[in-house]
């Protein structure tokens, strides 16, 4: 692929090499996943189909039924695409009626053995590529504002996109929010989750994690402890999520960080400099624990709107 930096490689190599035993790793870290990103549902600020088009009909029967409406997700660094599969109804969140929130997700990402898993997992549950599908490519190579491989209709006019602790491996995240809001409709959502500052192998820059923040145009869920699809195998213990896998993969890992962290004022400007600043919000989202070697980082979820 043209553009790659040494990080690039180093990300793609690291994740290709994950892609097989990686769904298997992280099985019981899903339900988690989704259960976290339910509880913020309204804080994302997306108009769910499973809002209007999962209620009762007119004689009275819940079941669920076809949409009136499209909702579409670009789900950026996909990985295996964990995300896109609670988002289509595919993760039964505990306590949840199945039932999706979207109607098509398009993941992207750099590894493709991470794509051909994501593609597989999406075959396998009978969807079909208009559904759920998953390309290899990057659109964040400077210079190059619209990639050949994603000039059709369907890369663009999303309602939302998504990028789970994805950020920090980004060589350029200013560029990439850019890029990723470049392809939201008028009224979509740029939603990032990631780390707030931390030191390169220790813990977070301050143990001082009390300030959630929300904008008043979206409630405030505070349920701490949420993970994404490109970090590693979670685990609730004593109030905290414990990373599992030992240093040495972690340490691998690791090494393909670009950036310790985002500070709220730093990923606000990112939003706004990208133009999805318009209600903007940030929540913070408690500890993960690294191990002894590497400490406790704190996770965020901040959203904006595209004017």
């Amino acid at each position: 692929m043209e553009g790659k930096t040494d990080f690039t490689k180093l990300n793609q190599d690291h994740f290709d090499n994950e892609a097989a035993h990686y769904d298997a790793k992280h099985e019981k870290t899903t339900e988690e996943i989704a259960r976290r990103i339910e509880t913020r549902r309204d804080f994302i600020g997306v108009d769910w189909i499973e809002d209007d088009d999962s209620s009762e009909d007119e004689n009275g029967d819940d079941t669920h039924r076809q949409p009136h409406r499209t909702v579409k997700v670009l789900d950026y660094a996909c990985g295996t695409g964990s995300m896109s599969r609670f988002l289509i109804g595919l993760v039964l969140c505990p306590g949840q009626a199945l039932a999706p929130y979207i109607t098509q997700s398009i993941g992207i990402d750099l590894s493709e053995k991470m794509v051909a898993a994501y593609n597989v997992r999406a075959q396998n549950q009978g969807l079909t590529e208009d559904e759920m599908a998953a390309f290899h490519g990057n659109l964040c190579v400077p210079g190059d504002e619209s990639p050949g491989a994603f000039r059709d209709p369907k890369f663009f006019d999303f309602d939302l996109a998504v990028v789970g602790l994805g950020f920090h491996h980004f060589d350029d995240p200013e560029l990439a929010a850019k890029r990723l809001v470049a392809r939201l409709r008028p009224g979509g959502v740029l939603m990032i989750i990631d780390f707030l500052p931390h030191g390169p192998h220790g813990s977070d820059s301050s143990e001082s994690h009390g300030h959630e923040h929300h904008n008043h145009h979206h409630h405030h869920h505070h349920h701490p402890h949420d993970h994404s699809h490109h970090g590693h195998h979670h685990h609730e213990e004593h109030g905290q999520i414990e990373v599992e896998g030992g240093d040495a993969s972690i340490g691998k890992a690791l090494k393909t960080v670009t950036h310790h962290g985002f500070s709220e004022e730093h990923i606000k400007e990112i939003f706004v400099d990208a133009g999805a600043g318009k209600d903007f919000a940030i929540d913070n989202m408690g500890q993960v624990v690294f191990g002894p070697r590497h400490g406790k980082r704190t996770l965020f979820m901040a959203r904006g709107t595209k004017a």
